[in-house]
């Protein structure tokens, strides 16, 4: 009972907070009570096949469920981001992003899988991503997301 009791308070806790660690999730929890090791966390985090994503508010990376593991961007996709894109500015309800000649439609392709807010469509050359967004303030933050990946 404890087991199934731990497991739920961790996935809760990974639903409304940004835990990036495994030291920070055993904090959580203990300031909850729960006398835990970070082995118990570890065994935890395996057995509820958690995940670490990058959280489009922040850009850093949090532990997350995930249904289906096409909703996840792996590390290997973030680097590939970030060697990729040489700018990212808005202009008016799009952002615009500049890349290494050819890279566009894998940069594309991961800003799909990010699956950001309020993304209209995204479309690519063979240099240049364009996302269009709804409104010009959706474009910034948009670009403001994206250049902290790029960070």
């Amino acid at each position: 009972m404890a087991r199934s009791n731990r497991q739920s308070k961790i996935l809760e806790l990974i639903s409304t907070k940004e835990i990036e660690t495994q030291d920070e999730l055993v904090s959580e929890l203990r300031n909850l009570d729960f006398d835990i090791t970070q082995a118990t966390i570890s065994r935890d985090i395996k057995e509820l096949r958690l995940i670490k994503i990058l959280s489009a508010e922040t850009g850093k990376y949090k532990y997350a469920v995930v249904e289906n593991e096409n909703q996840a961007v792996s590390n290997k996709y973030i680097l590939v981001f970030k060697e990729a894109v040489i700018s990212i500015k808005s202009a008016r309800n799009l952002c615009v992003l500049k890349t290494i000649k050819g890279m566009a439609s894998a940069v594309c392709g991961i800003i799909d899988k990010l699956n950001l807010e309020n993304v209209l469509g995204s479309v690519c050359g063979d240099d240049t991503v364009m996302i269009i967004l709804p409104s010009d303030s959706n474009a910034e933050n948009t670009t403001t997301t994206l250049n902290r990946i790029t960070a």
